[in-house]
């Protein structure tokens, strides 16, 4: 796995033991949901409007997450379109008894702005209802 993504929202939770697969650690749809909660804020922070997810991808899993532990997800917006984003998310795994922590999963999402983000008009561009 490559270096951590830099600051961004995180989304912190604690696994519980109805979060668990059958190995007895955290079950990768739940991981995967507090990474796509995470991008949606980051998403929904840069575009000031409703964001959806088109898709995920490059989700590489590391280390198993035990019950217990505090999972935080951290996304950042790595690039941005006209109305699409591309967010990194990263979920560190802590010990909560030991302070011990490691990167868990990593993963990229492909948030889309469900209308034109307002603050992304250029200067050559009237707001929709807007006298031109």
């Amino acid at each position: 796995m490559s270096a951590p993504v830099a600051a961004g929202p995180t989304i912190a939770d604690v696994v519980f033991p109805d979060q668990l697969n059958h190995r007895g650690t955290l079950f990768g749809g739940a991981a995967i949901a507090l990474m796509d909660r995470a991008a949606f804020v980051a998403a929904s922070r840069e575009a000031r409007t409703d964001v959806v997810c088109a898709g995920a991808d490059g989700i590489e899993f590391a280390h198993p997450i035990e019950p217990g532990d505090l999972v935080e997800a951290n996304a950042v917006v790595e690039r941005r379109g006209r109305r699409s984003m591309t967010v990194a998310v990263v979920v560190i795994a802590e010990n909560l008894r030991t302070g011990e922590r490691r990167e868990a999963v990593r993963g990229t999402f492909h948030m889309v702005a469900t209308e034109a983000p307002p603050q992304w008009l250029t200067t050559t561009e009237a707001p929709q209802g807007a006298a031109a």
